[in-house]
């Protein structure tokens, strides 16, 4: 090599030094996620500030305080310099107009019979520095609840599940013509009502257990973290997802509208009506249900009556009546638009509307977006822009049913469905101490990046991964098919890769009028630092997701859940003449698939020496980031699930029978359920044409990661 050649080439090398020092993405956008977890840019006083804010006042769907809080949102966006608009859209909610309940509890001698007529009615304790607007909480209630009037004997279910009501029949109890008293805790509410009327009950009463919410000693809020004696939880009823009165399509002015009459048909909503009451009301109901003694595990605690299941002699009368009102709603949207694929969108979402005060659920989680928010414009000031497109999202009435978000997805269903990368949900991000994660299996491995990233809140000592695994060797990892939260649309409807994130587990003041800043303050996260937290995990999760050439992806952890998945089955259908083989072959498939666009990934960086970075070849990068984005789609089906075609993901969505519960495969799942119950040959016969619907959607996604035709 000549003199000229050699000083030639030192000077192509100190370019391309230069070129990765100050553009290229593996550093500088790296340097700038370092900065964003950094203390430098956190600030857990301005996220206190936020949630206060947005909880000084109860704040429902529909009403002027949640207008208010929008526009808040709103105004921290802009003053972030982030491009933000309202999508709002006029849906159908409900409201309790009057609500009674009361309790004849018979005696030998009718005269000695008494009444007793609940107050329904949430206490507010001395010193409560809400109880100016404690007024403006709405009376306790279920949404969508039917409007009627029933008297019938008191039977106490436990916790409303199908298999509840299987071990009373076993016991010989009549639930028919009766009004059930389930407790809180296990499945989804609505599900609860659904089960009682298919079990023949006129009426549904829900109430909050000691055991379950109520502590291990006589301290309750403000005093400790329990519930108190009249705390309620309320919620909806409603078992479907988005406005009721407009399904698969957006609740937009002078849209098409389905009757109540019809909804009802389609047994979308509670076919009879039902109440929640508070833990002191469902103990007096208790104490009047006589009857054979309710199983060990159907107990209260240990200062509790014995529980017993009835029918009676206790008899209930449950009268409840609601408006339904079409009510506009605001969804709040910002946008700041990448630099290099403008039109690849990275979603965070998290909704605002809150039953009372909602300073867990949702605006823990309203708060930690506003602080990501807060975040990006300070690495906007020093320099990063996004590669792709980062869309932060504030949803609207998603208490109500997910309303907001799903309202947005199916208005923008085929650009969403064409362009979102990922969606990164968050909702009660923080209730308490530990870290949890749900998420499509292709983002196990970011997660777990993530974590090992950002600071323990609780150890400065170790990262939140740390303490996440704990004595185990990998961390759990939970899966997005129940129907909880704002991913709900996303996954299950347009098969969109997400994530959702979340500091704490339940807790005991849910969906009550205790849920406020001073429990926050006190229990929840009282330096604030738990947020700060999930602001730095959530928000580095988004800027990986943005900034990365390469999608962070991994199919291989897709295709090792599928098969464990798929080897639980075989119990299930054993004897039964179904053959898993279709199935296990299609994830085998998708497991190459995994292995061949890993090992593509793998070459395309390799090939790219010091002296080729200027021969780069985008459009190669961009094809095979299309794949791994566009693979989660095949998952989907157009028809959806048999009877529930909103529902088009094969692999997760909610349990027919607790919308907060999933398993994967819920076709297959509820074609079990169904075969078990008929025994029949066309009904095990549908099992298996399950099991092929399945298989066919996971071959489909095989093929889009191959990226080339059969």
């Amino acid at each position: 090599m000549s003199h000229t050649q050699t000083a030639i080439a030192a000077l192509l090398a100190i370019a391309t030094s230069f070129y990765y020092l100050f553009f290229s993405d593996p550093h500088t956008k790296y340097s700038y996620h370092s900065l964003f977890i950094s203390t430098a840019l956190s600030d857990n006083v301005s996220i206190a500030h936020h949630l206060h804010t947005l909880t000084h006042r109860p704040h429902v769907a529909g009403s002027e305080a949640n207008a208010e809080a929008a526009a808040y949102v709103l105004s921290v966006f802009t003053s972030c310099d982030i491009q933000s608009h309202m999508a709002s859209y006029q849906v159908s909610l409900t409201y309790p107009v009057s609500r009674a309940l009361s309790l004849k509890r018979p005696s030998s001698t009718p005269a000695d019979s008494s009444i007793i007529t609940f107050p329904l009615r949430q206490e507010i304790y001395d010193g409560d520095p809400y109880a100016d607007v404690a007024s403006q909480v709405l009376p306790t209630f279920h949404a969508y609840a039917k409007s009627g009037s029933v008297t019938g004997p008191a039977v106490y279910v436990n916790y409303g599940r199908v298999e509840d009501y299987a071990t009373l029949t076993e016991m010989g109890v009549n639930v028919s013509g009766s009004v059930v008293l389930a407790r809180y805790g296990a499945i989804f509410r609505g599900d609860i009502v659904d089960n009682a009327y298919e079990a023949g009950a006129i009426g549904a009463l829900i109430y909050t257990d000691r055991k379950d919410y109520g502590g291990s000693d006589a301290k309750w809020f403000p005093d400790d973290k329990w519930m108190p004696p009249s705390g309620v939880q309320v919620g909806t009823v409603y078992v479907g997802t988005g406005d009721p009165t407009t399904p698969g399509w957006a609740s937009s002015e002078g849209c098409e509208r389905l009757s109540y009459e019809e909804v009802e048909k389609a047994a979308a909503l509670p076919l009879i009506p039902s109440l929640p009451i508070s833990a002191a009301d469902g103990e007096t109901i208790i104490r009047s249900i006589d009857g054979k003694p309710a199983n060990d595990d159907w107990q209260g605690d240990k200062d509790a009556p014995l529980y017993r299941v009835g029918p009676g002699p206790g008899v209930v009368n449950l009268t409840y009546t609601g408006e339904n009102v079409i009510a506009t709603i605001q969804n709040v949207i910002g946008v700041i638009t990448g630099t290099e694929e403008p039109d690849r969108f990275v979603i965070l979402g998290n909704h605002r509307d809150a039953w009372t005060f909602g300073a867990v659920d949702p605006n823990s989680g309203t708060a930690a977006l506003l602080e990501i928010a807060e975040r990006l414009q300070k690495l906007q000031k020093r320099g990063w822009k996004p590669r792709r497109t980062i869309v932060l999202c504030n949803w609207d009435a998603e208490e109500y049913g997910l309303i907001g978000s799903t309202e947005w997805v199916e208005e923008n269903r085929e650009i969403l469905a064409s362009r979102v990368v990922a969606y990164l949900n968050a909702d009660c991000v923080v209730s308490g101490a530990g870290f949890h994660a749900s998420a499509t299996p292709q983002l196990d491995e970011l997660l777990k990046q993530a974590t090992q990233q950002v600071q323990d809140p609780e150890n400065s000592s170790q990262t939140i991964y740390d303490s996440w695994v704990g004595s185990s060797n990998s961390p759990a990892i939970g899966r997005l098919g129940g129907g909880g939260s704002d991913y709900g649309a996303f996954v299950q409807h347009i098969g969109v890769p997400a994530a959702d994130i979340h500091f704490g587990g339940g807790y005991p003041v849910y969906h009550s009028m205790y849920d406020d800043f001073i429990w926050m303050e006190k229990f929840g996260d009282p330096m604030f630092q738990r947020h700060v937290a999930a602001a730095s995990v959530w928000g580095l999760l988004a800027l990986r997701l943005a900034d990365d050439e390469f999608l962070p992806f991994n199919y291989l952890s897709y295709a090792y859940e599928l098969q464990k998945s798929a080897k639980e089955l075989e119990d299930e259908v054993s004897g039964k003449g179904i053959s898993l083989a279709p199935l296990f072959k299609s994830i085998q498939e998708l497991s190459e698939a995994a292995t061949k666009i890993e090992n593509q990934t793998k070459a395309i960086k390799e090939a790219r020496g010091l002296m080729s970075i200027w021969k780069r070849d985008h459009f190669k990068v961009r094809e095979l980031n299309d794949r791994l984005m566009m693979a989660e789609r095949a998952f989907t089906d157009r028809d959806g699930l048999f009877g529930r075609p909103w529902y088009k993901h094969l692999i997760y969505a909610p349990s027919k029978h607790n919308d907060y519960g999933s398993k994967s495969f819920p076709g297959i799942d509820d074609a079990i359920e169904e075969a078990k119950n008929l025994n029949t040959a066309e009904s095990w016969h549908n099992v298996q044409h399950e099991v092929w619907r399945v298989s066919r959607a996971v071959r489909h996604a095989s093929l889009v990661l191959n990226g080339v035709l059969t």
